[in-house]
């Protein structure tokens, strides 16, 4: 059995428990959360999760800063990036395809398909 940890990364509290019941209860993965980009970096100083889902609209240090250091970290750049956002035009999209991110969700996420999106675009069967 491969090691599934996930860090939620959201500065919106509901949000953050409601993504890790879905992981944690229909995934059966286990999650890290961080209530800030900041907090986030801190977390990764000690711990590797297997891929992290990043909140793009924080207030202080937002997720595009957030990848940003994750990627010019060679301890980090390789942990898989999903983006949570609710603002996703075919722009962004192709803005954060070009970034690298390993995948986008949209929000509103639905709690009944969140754990089969994540796990499809990290390709976890």
């Amino acid at each position: 059995m491969i090691d599934r940890r996930i860090l939620v990364v959201d500065d919106d509290e509901h949000l953050r428990e409601l993504v890790q019941a879905c992981l944690e209860d229909l995934g059966g993965w286990e999650t890290l959360v961080a209530r800030s980009g900041e907090q986030c970096l801190e977390i990764l100083k000690t711990e590797r999760p297997s891929a992290i889902l990043l909140d793009v609209s924080m207030p202080g240090m937002d997720g595009i800063a957030v990848y940003d250091r994750l990627q010019s970290n060679p301890m980090t750049r390789s942990i898989p990036v999903i983006l949570l956002t609710a603002k996703v035009l075919p722009s962004d999209r192709a803005k954060f395809a070009k970034m690298g991110v390993t995948g986008v969700i949209p929000k509103p996420i639905q709690p009944a398909t969140l754990t089969a999106e994540v796990a499809d675009i990290l390709g976890w069967d």
